[in-house]
């Protein structure tokens, strides 16, 4: 199965103004500071999965040009009126930039592609970025794919795995951190998150 997956699609319609009062750990807020640090000044960064829009906004609000795109219509419109980004509705499939960003920040989005897919999706980032353009991809750790409580569809890697994809893709990896980490659902999981230069 390629494109959005309409089960995942559907929890996050039912849960997009939920989601938008969600809290950022500190340990999620302290990644997203560096990937906008390492951005040059009034830079072009790339929201992918861009959620309830939080990221966007902080981007925003410290002076980067942000693009930001969801599949779900819902999450969009949360992310327009919490924070007054102008997101867009729009799907991995439809990444056709070139060498248009400083930064792409891929945050727990990327998971819900199927992995027929997931390669073809960094190498659409990669020619996004511009060259020494920075990416930032978070996961759930794991095997295989499967539904969670909610019935949004992930896919899982191992780091292993996920390392040998961004490098096929091009990129260079600067850092990668694991930790532990509950879903939204209420799962247990350990989560990566990897920053890689194109």
């Amino acid at each position: 199965m390629t494109g959005p997956d309409k089960k995942t699609l559907a929890v996050y319609a039912a849960h997009a103004a939920r989601y938008g009062g969600l809290t950022r750990d500190a340990a999620t807020q302290a990644h997203l500071e560096h990937f906008i640090a390492a951005l040059p000044k009034g830079g072009a960064a790339l929201d992918l999965g861009c959620g309830a829009g939080w990221a966007a906004a902080r981007m925003q609000a410290a002076g980067l040009t942000v693009t930001a795109l969801d599949a779900s219509p819902e999450m969009v419109a949360e992310t327009r009126t919490r924070y007054g980004v102008p997101a867009r509705v729009a799907s991995f499939e439809s990444l056709a930039a070139a060498n248009a960003f400083d930064g792409v920040w891929a945050h727990f989005s990327l998971l819900h592609a199927a992995r027929t897919t997931f390669g073809t999706h960094l190498e659409a980032i990669h020619r996004a970025l511009r060259s020494g353009g920075l990416f930032v991809l978070a996961m759930k750790l794991g095997l295989g794919e499967s539904r969670d409580r909610l019935g949004r569809r992930y896919t899982y890697y191992n780091p292993t795995d996920l390392r040998r994809h961004l490098s096929g893709a091009g990129f260079t990896i600067r850092s990668d951190d694991i930790s532990p980490s509950v879903g939204y659902d209420g799962t247990p999981c350990d989560r990566i998150v990897i920053f890689a230069h194109a």
